[in-house]
């Protein structure tokens, strides 16, 4: 069982951002950016929802409110290997909210009941839903006790909790991650009033000792912002959580290991920036942070941009170390 993911975000969770962290943990559970189901019925499928094979396991997620629609989504998701369908029912983006999708869902628990039957019928992997505690004033615990138990009588039997309730008017999406206060009572309570279901806990999740804490509540733990903005913090996911003996890979091992990846897709035409704009993060916290983030950020993007970025960029990181650790003179 996958007991640490990260969240699906928005022009972040790619497939570029989601092989990198792949090289970080074989076990954490990874996700892909929303996907439309206008997107994939009308558009290039195939471009949207390629991925690699060492990906898995990796889950899609559904941003739409149609059954129909969503079913023969979930299908084609299927078809292409994912391991998990995930409903949306937690963004709170006007360009969502227009689509009718997303957190406003909340406050149609019977369209959502129905959207899960006709994915569950529609395939064999789990069908899954990531939703908020509530929707401006539909904050009550009864009210989201009522969501939940509606949901998972149509089959739903994981719920990813982002425990913030959500704004729909006068809050951006940045801000509804940041301003509704974490009310992880709330979903301890729904793991306390329906046993049978798996839940999962996302919003606030900094690093794995909190993630630890968690897990003796929740079935699993979602990490979002904290993972992308210092992925590092996963590469010991694996010891720490699913008895893995190997040693932990060095910063510097990853980007090795990420070389090959990052070579193949340059042949294809794929920008240097397209993929290590995910990687600026990488040495947050440690010595040489500013210098690896700066040095990507200013030579990535030059046309051209190889491989050789990133090994100078490494080196450059390399120096401030050796700098640090030289003797002072008499």
């Amino acid at each position: 069982m996958t007991r640490v993911t990260v969240a699906p975000m928005m022009e972040w969770t790619d497939r570029h951002f989601r092989y990198f962290l792949r090289l970080l943990s074989r076990h954490v559970g990874l996700y892909t950016e929303m996907v439309t189901t206008g997107a994939i019925l009308h558009g290039k499928a195939e471009r949207l929802l390629a991925y690699d094979p060492i990906e898995h396991p990796v889950a899609l997620q559904l941003g739409g409110s149609n059954p129909e629609d969503l079913a023969a989504c979930a299908k084609v998701g299927e078809r292409f290997g994912y391991d998990e369908i995930n409903l949306n029912v937690g963004c709170p983006s006007d360009r969502v909210q227009e689509g009718r999708f997303g957190a406003c869902l909340m406050a149609e628990p019977e369209l959502v009941a129905r959207c899960v039957s006709a994915m569950r019928a529609s395939v064999y992997v789990p069908v899954t839903v990531k939703t908020r505690i509530g929707i401006d004033d539909k904050d009550s615990y009864a009210e989201l006790a009522h969501f939940i138990g509606t949901v998972a009588e149509a089959g739903c039997g994981h719920f990813i909790i982002h425990a913030r309730k959500a704004w729909l008017q006068g809050l951006s999406p940045k801000e509804n991650r940041e301003i509704p206060p974490l009310r992880y009572d709330m979903a301890a309570d729904l793991k306390r009033d329906f046993p049978q279901l798996r839940f999962s806990l996302n919003g606030g999740i900094l690093d794995l000792d909190q993630a630890e804490k968690h897990l003796q509540t929740f079935d699993g733990v979602m990490l979002g912002r904290a993972a992308y903005e210092n992925p590092y913090v996963l590469a010991q996911v694996d010891q720490r959580f699913h008895g893995v003996t190997d040693v932990v890979p060095t910063r510097a091992e990853i980007i090795e290991r990420f070389k090959p990846y990052v070579a193949a897709e340059l042949a294809r035409g794929t920008r240097l920036h397209s993929m290590t704009r995910h990687i600026l993060g990488l040495f947050t916290g440690v010595r040489g942070g500013r210098i690896w983030r700066r040095f990507l950020s200013e030579n990535a993007c030059r046309p051209g941009a190889g491989l050789e970025v990133l090994d100078q960029a490494l080196l450059a990181v390399r120096g401030v170390g050796e700098m640090a650790s030289a003797p002072h003179a008499a």
